[in-house]
């Protein structure tokens, strides 16, 4: 009996863990930083706390809040370490609230896609970008999820500094206030039909 038990209360932990989701938007703190597009990442998370009627609280590493999706428990984070150390913030708090690494996805800029054009992968490598090579440095996989949104790369050789840590266009920016709830979707469908079934149903359009 005694074995039975434990048994048990592993596989409901087990089974409270695989409903638990960590969603990340990346971007840098600071006034300076607001409303980049790096920051996009911040953006979207955002417009998805303010749809959930969930507030942010400073936390270790970060802004926090909580929210509940039907049966799913998510937990969504800011990180104040500055993009290149987002790693730091997405491991403290995968182990604070004991996330699996199949369960966090990540909101990132990409400049390899249009302006508002949206691709969810589950893993592939950083393609530049510091704030995904820092969080697979130290998760040690590069086997996370994540939403890349696409910024565009309309700028000169050697301009790529200042195009990503400049702002949106007035055109762009109605691009991507399109595409805000649209985004809020494919995390919730992310924390209740998994991953494939998002790709498969979202990448499509």
């Amino acid at each position: 009996m005694f074995f039975f038990n434990l048994f048990r209360k592993k596989s409901e932990q087990e089974t409270d863990n695989s409903m638990k989701y960590l969603i990340v938007g990346l971007g840098n703190i600071g006034d300076e930083y607001a409303g980049t597009r790096h920051n996009i990442g911040f953006m979207l998370i955002d417009a998805f706390a303010k749809a959930q009627n969930v507030e942010w609280a400073d936390k270790r590493y970060g802004a926090v809040a909580h929210c509940r999706v039907k049966n799913a428990e998510l937990t969504l984070l800011k990180p104040s370490t500055y993009m290149n150390l987002s790693g730091q913030a997405v491991r403290y708090w995968m182990q604070q609230d004991k996330i699996n690494v199949e369960n966090v996805l990540i909101l990132v800029d990409d400049l390899s896609l249009p302006v508002g054009k949206i691709r969810m992968r589950g893993n592939g490598s950083a393609g530049g970008h510091n704030g995904l090579k820092n969080i697979a440095q130290l998760l040690g996989t590069e086997n996370y999820s994540r939403i890349k949104f696409g910024i565009g790369n309309d700028f000169p050789k050697g301009g790529q500094i200042d195009f990503v840590l400049g702002k949106f266009s007035d055109e762009d920016q109605k691009i991507i206030d399109d595409k805000l709830d649209y985004v809020g979707e494919m995390i919730k469908s992310f924390c209740l039909a998994g991953l494939t079934v998002t790709m498969n149903q979202y990448n499509k359009k």
